[in-house]
């Protein structure tokens, strides 16, 4: 799925990079890391004790929206391009993305644990988000909410 902003930037997904860690220093970040795969881009960070992971997905350069147009296939020069193009909107957004977290943080509107809460990362590697989404998804499921202390009945549910 494309997004909208940054549709058509020229700054490069270095720059944007290059942008998000000044973002994070000038907030007050005291670690950062970037690396990347085919399929995948991960920034992270730590701040105020707390270390925070983003997966950025990265389209794959096969996909039809670069390889083709109306009129058929794409030169493979064109459909790098229009790859790149897409690459570097991610890039722009996700520097968005994380600037407004920390201004909503830094002016008091949102407290950082509930900003970062999905990108947090736990002691065994995993963030929040990866445990929480099956928790959610099976409360959902089930129409209520886990046990607070699951070795007792639920008031709601017998035993």
């Amino acid at each position: 799925m494309a997004g909208t902003y940054a549709r058509s930037t020229d700054v490069s997904s270095g720059r944007s990079r290059d942008e998000i860690e000044r973002t994070l220093e000038r907030y007050g970040a005291d670690q950062f890391l970037y690396g990347w795969q085919d399929d995948a881009a991960v920034v992270g960070f730590r701040m105020g004790g707390r270390h925070i992971r983003f997966i950025l997905p990265l389209p794959a350069k096969t996909e039809r929206r670069f390889t083709h147009h109306s009129r058929g296939a794409r030169a493979p020069d064109a459909a790098q391009k229009e790859w790149e193009q897409a690459v570097r909107q991610k890039w722009r957004a996700l520097a968005l993305v994380i600037k407004a977290k920390l201004e909503a943080v830094e002016s008091g509107i949102a407290v950082f644990e509930d900003e970062f809460m999905a990108n947090i990362v736990l002691p065994g590697g995993e963030t929040v988000g990866d445990f929480m989404r099956p928790q959610i998804a099976e409360a959902y499921r089930i129409g209520a909410a886990p046990n607070m202390l699951p070795m007792l009945p639920a008031p709601n549910r017998p035993a």
